[in-house]
């Protein structure tokens, strides 16, 4: 169902992928807009126990394309290394497929929430403090993985 990645030779392996994924703090999720035009916007993540976990807004552009369509692809990069050239960098990159939803039980929000807060907040005070703040206000969205692919990209 998925293709194969055609540079074959910079192909990261599936532990180099989960490290990209658990240790950069951003990327961009894609899907499926308003009258069917692709909507890819910047996130930040947490990856736990092989899913992908974002927080929003229970309303907006983000929240309608999740309710209209299930599928997704999230995009992450690391920070890379310039190259001796003086302008060019080596980096890696890992591109999910995979489908998107809700969570709705409120212990399983909250427990996700803290991991993001504490990946994100100066302590685990102000974790607390966002989620007791802003928890009926906000969305907690899962990626469920069906397809994975890492690559190292070396600009020339």
């Amino acid at each position: 169902m998925f293709r194969k990645m055609r540079r074959q030779k910079q192909e990261l392996s599936e532990e180099e992928c989960v490290d990209i994924l658990t240790n950069e703090p951003r990327g961009v999720l894609a899907l499926i807009g308003d009258y069917d035009y692709p909507y890819a916007l910047p996130m930040s993540h947490a990856y736990i126990d092989g899913k992908i976990y974002f927080h929003g807004a229970m309303e907006g552009h983000k929240h309608d394309a999740v309710d209209k369509n299930e599928k997704v692809s999230y995009c992450v990069m690391d920070n890379g290394v310039k190259n001796d050239d003086g302008w060019s960098y080596t980096f890696k990159s890992v591109i999910v497929f995979g489908k998107i939803r809700f969570l709705t039980d409120e212990t399983e929000k909250i427990h996700k929430l803290t991991i993001l807060g504490d990946k994100f907040f100066p302590t685990h005070e102000d974790t607390v403090k966002e989620i007791s703040r802003l928890l009926d206000k906000t969305e907690v969205f899962e990626i469920t993985i069906d397809h994975m692919s890492g690559k190292i990209v070396q600009e020339k």
